[in-house]
């Protein structure tokens, strides 16, 4: 059944994508009490630059990939063109950038008086990075594609465990040498975050060195009209992914700019990041959900219970987001561990940002029906819909809240998204979700925390007390979850 087959895509998915990951967050407890948090600041800061970078280095590629090529009868085709069009965009913006690295360094640094010479050498390896992983989506969707997921896993893994290696050589067992040592001739312990960065460098260089073979469908034929249908499907899904990103990463950008102590910017900043990291299990199972349903969803649109399928997914979807988020509320206090303990000031805010997450899922869901439909541009609208409420709300709350309004910013941005999505999606591409379900098992979620949240002072802080209280509460909502889903089983059968 197509069902079971998504879920067992998602497994396999989530092997290559969960693994890896999860090897990657566990980085995160590291630059967490190796760095301050205005060192971690910078971290953050970057890597919400980055995501910007690779919007713009892809530009709609990875998803007209997809698109074209399932339905192409010589996929090569589509492969070649694609991949010759990232390669000569990727030349184009390194050069761009590394010419006026300078004056975006100066641009940078403005605010909080830090050092535009090693802003300017950030400037330089992200670019590079984000050059080198753009060229690398392309193969990677290739093998997501052509269900390789194996193949997909090992590569993405191998690069993570370089990344994870080169960090833990050059922040944990460098500085620990005498200065006189062998790795005097290269490692200055000035560099600092700039470690964080290297590493990654190097770690990409060797995914895409791992690639290689993917590129044996690339013979140098570049088809103009092909490119310009590709162009018009993808264009529009540029746009909305600078709106995605925006409403995704904007906050960590405006922090260091709207908060009112600016000598406390980055302080802030690095917490946010930090506590945003702990809600690892929403963002990790959303995105190996999205790595095996896009290929999935395009593939089921032809047939003829597609709509029924859509609905199934998306029910299940939830249950399993709000088992995710009572699961991370209910052991707050073992998950805080997570981060160093400069960080954990921030954690009143992982709740908010774990109901953001759900919604950005639900929206990842719903948005099947403009990519079925080819109504790209609506997703360019949504998204920049979104971009507004993102900047508009940052703007406001963060002066007034810190980091807490930005991230209420965040969960507002992603529930009208994701309310605008399923309103306007049911015109165009009408499926029946179950909504009422959908809601109470969100609502009886809510409850439960907040009544853990109760049970938390009434029982003075008692460890003991609390960790038995909550995991009863826990196996409560799931039991009662599998009650009112058991006469549910034909969900799981062919229509």
């Amino acid at each position: 059944m197509s069902l079971k087959r998504l879920a067992g895509q998602t497994a396999i998915y989530g092997l290559s994508s969960i693994v890896p990951r999860v090897l990657n967050y566990l980085l995160v407890p590291l630059y967490t009490r190796v760095f301050l948090p205005a060192e971690y600041g910078v971290v953050t800061e970057m890597y919400a630059y980055a995501s910007f970078l690779m919007i713009l280095f892809t530009y709609g590629m990875e998803t007209a990939y997809f698109r074209f090529a399932s339905k192409q009868n010589e996929s090569r085709d589509v492969f070649s063109t694609i991949m010759l069009s990232i390669l000569a965009s990727s030349a184009i913006l390194i050069l761009l950038f590394s010419v006026f690295s300078g004056s975006l360094a100066d641009a940078l640094t403005k605010v909080t008086a830090q050092s535009g010479s090693a802003y300017k050498r950030y400037i330089i390896w992200f670019v590079i990075i984000v050059a080198i992983d753009a060229i690398a989506s392309i193969p990677f969707a290739k093998l997501r594609l052509e269900n390789k997921a194996f193949r997909f896993a090992f590569i993405r893994v191998a690069g993570i465990l370089v990344n994870i290696g080169f960090n833990l050589f050059f922040l944990v067992l460098c500085p620990k040498l005498p200065a006189d040592s062998w790795v005097a001739s290269f490692y200055n312990p000035a560099f600092g975050v700039e470690y964080v960065f290297i590493s990654n460098l190097i770690s990409s260089a060797l995914t895409l060195l791992l690639l290689l073979p993917e590129f044996k469908g690339l013979h140098f034929i570049f088809d103009k009209k092909l490119w310009n249908e590709i162009m018009v499907y993808a264009f529009p899904l540029l746009f909305a992914g600078f709106a995605g990103m925006i409403n995704e990463t904007a906050d960590r950008i405006l922090i260091k700019y709207l908060v009112v102590d600016k000598a406390d910017a980055l302080v802030q900043l690095g917490i946010y990041g930090a506590c945003y990291k702990v809600s690892i299990l929403m963002t990790l199972f959303i995105q190996t959900f999205r790595y095996a349903a896009e290929p999935f969803f395009f593939s089921h649109a032809e047939k003829e219970d597609a709509k029924k399928t859509y609905a199934r997914v998306m029910h299940y979807f939830v249950i399993t987001c709000c088992v995710i988020f009572l699961a991370v509320m209910l052991y707050m206090d073992f998950v805080k561990y997570f981060i160093g303990e400069e960080f954990r000031s921030g954690l009143h805010i992982v709740s908010i940002l774990l109901l953001a997450n759900l919604c950005l899922g639900v929206f990842y869901n719903l948005a099947i029906w403009y990519k079925l439909t080819s109504k790209t541009m609506w997703g360019a609208y949504l998204a920049l819909g979104g971009a507004a409420i993102t900047l508009i709300l940052n703007i406001i709350l963060i002066p007034k809240m810190g980091y807490t309004g930005a991230a209420w910013a965040t969960l507002i941005c992603y529930a009208s998204m994701m309310v605008a999505s399923y309103v306007v999606g049911q015109k165009f591409y009408h499926v029946d979700y179950h909504l009422p379900s959908a809601l109470s098992y969100i609502g009886a979620a809510l409850l439960i925390y907040f009544f853990s949240s109760y049970l938390r002072n009434a029982f003075n802080g008692s460890q003991s007390l609390i960790t038995f209280f909550n995991t009863a509460l826990l196996i409560l909502y799931i039991t009662a979850v599998w009650l009112k889903e058991r006469p549910k089983k034909s969900y799981l059968r062919p229509s």
